[in-house]
């Protein structure tokens, strides 16, 4: 079999330089996640010089390595994956050593995962051989495990409670993924997406994904960590029970924002962040979930889908149909999660996209060639007349005072329509809003509210990466713009 050439493996894999060739290998980089995790404001975040060292993985056959893409970066469109064949692919990774290098090729560290350690280390040759211990390895993993009652169950996964057989006491969300009709012959490539950035990110402000395994019908399973306080849109809603503050708004914004700038610091685009993806784990901590519609960032020449977000989240850019995007998406819908913490109410929720964009108008001004440069070449691009100007800072402080002047501000820079203008995930960090009074409320005091597993259930049971679901049909109470004056 031909070895693949330089464009099979991505754009962010290369093979070594002045190595010896070896028959029926290759060496596949990949960028590993960064450990640090800055608080809003601290000094030391400014000088934060993160090490980004390349590591690679040397896997046993070009074919695999062809095939499995999904692992490492861009995927083939018409190849998708079985959960064996995924087993079979750690397999054949971790029976060959991690191995890393210097500029002058000598190396220096030959080492094997720890979490490899129980298994056999030797290559697999031959298939026989790596069924095998694929098998071991998908065993070994779902005897980690107790499945305990069902929790919930939806068209896409099951939910069942779990726990630890080392130590019962830590609970485990065991989420199973149904075989989906129209892929039966492999995974649905949202589940594809979920597993593969879950494994790659590791943040207290990201849902932990604990172990995967395949059950004897072949479906899918994934081991989360379990979080029984519901998620962010619930407290939101009670606004008959829930009471908070600025305080606590800075605290639930602090944890997003970390959340995201992680995301964006590993080049993934979450691409659905919304109050209902906002988990709560028992120590009050928020995190992200969903990540059925992530992607890594693309190559400047290859276009994206712009039919992601849900639409109440959604930037103006991709309601106007552009497919070469960046974070700055992503910043948009944290503004809005931002504007409805304060006003608990969704602030920009069209019935439509043309909808959509005419409340955006309404919400922030009509994105026009005067504040966004080349808007007006987009495919989709279509505006009310006349135009409406875009909102002075002023305007979002008679609206969202509560959030004083610097949050505000804060606010106001997520929402500017030019993505190329819009704050960085980065920014919103180093932003004075941080500092300023009142401080962010610790975890153990923010408010909380009962029954929060069922919310939770509800979460994880439906299917990843749905843009548009019930919600937006069922919630009335929306803003009146014209009323705003």
């Amino acid at each position: 079999m031909d070895p693949p050439n330089q464009s099979d493996l991505g754009s962010h894999k290369r093979v070594k330089k002045n190595a010896a060739p070896q028959a029926g290998l290759v060496t596949v980089f990949f960028q590993p996640c960064l450990p640090y995790v800055p608080q809003p404001g601290s000094s030391s975040f400014n000088k934060l010089q993160p090490k980004k060292p390349h590591q690679h993985f040397t896997v046993a056959t070009t074919e695999v390595v062809k095939s499995y893409i999904p692992r490492f970066g861009p995927t083939p469109n018409d190849l998708v994956p079985t959960v064996q064949d995924y087993l079979v692919l750690m397999a054949k990774t971790i029976t060959s050593p991690v191995v890393e290098h210097t500029s002058n090729t000598k190396m220096l560290d030959v080492h094997h995962p720890p979490w490899t350690s129980s298994m056999a280390t030797t290559p697999a040759d031959s298939p026989g051989q790596v069924d095998d211990i694929a098998e071991q390895m998908n065993e070994a993993e779902k005897n980690k495990y107790t499945k305990g009652r069902k929790l919930g169950e939806g068209t896409y996964a099951n939910v069942y409670l779990g726990s630890l057989k080392s130590d019962p006491s830590q609970q485990v969300a065991i989420k199973k993924i149904k075989i989906q009709k129209e892929y039966t012959e492999g995974m649905a490539p949202d589940a594809i997406r979920e597993l593969k950035h879950l494994q790659e990110l590791s943040h207290p402000n990201i849902i932990s994904l604990l172990g995967v395994f395949s059950s004897k019908d072949q479906n899918l399973n994934l081991v989360l960590e379990f979080l029984p306080l519901g998620d962010l849109e619930m407290l939101i809603k009670d606004t008959k029970n829930i009471h908070y503050g600025t305080a606590d708004i800075k605290a639930w914004m602090g944890m997003l924002s970390r959340g995201i700038w992680f995301c964006h610091e590993n080049f993934v685009l979450h691409r659905d962040i919304k109050p209902n993806n906002l988990l709560i784990a028992s120590d009050g901590e928020v995190k992200l979930a969903d990540f059925g519609l992530a992607r890594s960032f693309a190559d400047p020449y290859r276009p994206m889908t712009s039919n992601v977000i849900t639409r109440w989240y959604r930037p103006p850019e991709l309601l106007f149909g552009a497919r070469h995007y960046s974070g700055a998406v992503d910043i948009w819908s944290v503004g809005l999660v931002f504007a409805e913490l304060i006003i608990r109410v969704p602030y920009i929720a069209g019935d439509t996209e043309v909808h959509q964009i005419n409340l955006i108008s309404q919400a922030v001004g009509t994105p026009t060639e005067e504040n966004w440069p080349g808007v007006s070449k987009l495919p989709e691009y279509t505006v009310t007349e006349p135009p409406i100007p875009v909102h002075p800072k002023d305007y979002y402080l008679g609206y969202f005072g509560t959030a004083g002047p610097q949050g505000c501000d804060l606010l106001s820079k997520m929402l500017i329509l030019d993505p190329r203008k819009r704050i960085t995930a980065r920014q919103i960090l180093e932003h004075e809003w941080w500092a300023s009074e009142p401080k962010p409320t610790k975890n153990v005091d923010l408010p909380r509210k009962g029954g929060g597993e069922e919310a939770v259930v509800a979460d994880l049971k439906r299917r990843p990466g749905v843009v548009d679901d019930e919600r937006t049909a069922k919630i009335a109470r929306k803003l009146d713009f014209g009323a705003m004056g």
